[in-house]
């Protein structure tokens, strides 16, 4: 066995692969499925950031590189894919000039401390509630 394991290893072979165990490859991805509200919003603010470069009179390439991503990238976010980061896209609303909260850093600051304040009221973890509710009255 010790010659075998070292002819595997000599080989670039892997001592999975030897027991026919196969690590080469990477899990399915799960297909997620989005409702239509959410891909219309979506499929929306890739269109407002194809816009917004258009109007600006910006390159693909130059807003590509600008938000750190590659053309490719760029172009699924400006025809709605939901697989690209949601930070690219909000890096993206903001170079080409689209509001998405508020205008300013300022108040998104503060509207994320309201809401940090509201959440601090409420129970940390919610639980499914096991009493059926006796709503006969």
């Amino acid at each position: 066995m010790a010659i075998a394991v070292s002819a595997y290893l000599l080989y670039g072979m892997t001592i999975s692969s030897l027991y026919g165990l196969r690590s080469d490859h990477m899990p399915a991805t799960t297909k997620r499925i989005y409702g239509r509200y959410t891909r219309e919003a979506i499929t929306l603010l890739g269109r407002l950031v194809l816009l917004g470069r258009r109007q600006k009179r910006m390159t693909a390439e130059l807003l590509a590189e600008r938000i750190g991503v590659s053309r490719g990238t760029l172009r699924r976010l400006e025809n709605g894919d939901p697989k690209v980061e949601i930070g690219v896209y909000f890096e993206a609303a903001a170079i080409v000039g689209i509001e998405l909260f508020e205008s300013d850093l300022k108040g998104v600051t503060a509207m994320t401390e309201r809401t940090r304040d509201r959440l601090a009221v409420l129970p940390k973890y919610v639980r499914e509630n096991d009493r059926e509710v006796d709503d006969d009255f």
